[in-house]
């Protein structure tokens, strides 16, 4: 499990909750500017047991902005071994940036669209049919209202480990 745009305030705890309560780990593609404005959540998702990655600083899309701002999105960005582009926006000179900041690309194999917001069971039976070992599925904490994301990832969670399946963190 992948969490991008946090940390939020509100949805970042209820998903550290939901992912407590099941056992599960994840990694949170985290926001520079969300880090900054929100102190103290990235301690939280870390000693909860999860992984941070960086998503940047402010989530522009680096295919389409100049070299200098790439860099420093990608270099001045959350301190991670990981990094996952906005939007999975990646090109060779972006992998060669973040390969420079000493971080490997992760992108997902799952993506719910849960940012979209098309309700519960939308998303559960997204990540539901889709979800194979060692995928990485993609959902989000921050970047608006997660009520559907927190919902459905509670209701996905304990179906997934009855069927077998485990939830590490990343190594990032």
């Amino acid at each position: 499990m992948s969490f991008d745009d946090g940390p939020d305030p509100v949805w970042t705890p209820e998903v550290l909750e939901v992912l407590q309560r099941h056992g599960a780990h994840a990694t949170f593609f985290e926001l520079g500017a969300m880090q900054n404005a929100h102190p103290g959540l990235r301690e939280q998702v870390l000693a909860a047991g999860n992984t941070i990655g960086s998503h940047s600083i402010s989530h522009k899309q680096l295919t389409a902005i100049s070299a200098a701002g790439r860099h420093h999105e990608i270099f001045d960005g959350p301190r991670s071994k990981c990094f996952r582009p906005p939007y999975g926006a990646s090109n060779p000179k972006v992998r060669a940036d973040i390969t420079a900041a000493g971080m490997t690309q992760v992108l997902w194999d799952v993506d719910p669209r849960d940012w979209d917001r098309p309700g519960v069971n939308a998303i559960a039976n997204d990540i539901l049919h889709h979800a194979h070992r060692r995928n990485i599925i993609l959902m989000h904490d921050g970047g608006g209202d997660r009520s559907q994301t927190v919902a459905a990832l509670d209701r996905v969670l304990p179906i997934l480990k009855a069927q077998g399946y485990s939830f590490p963190a990343m190594d990032c």
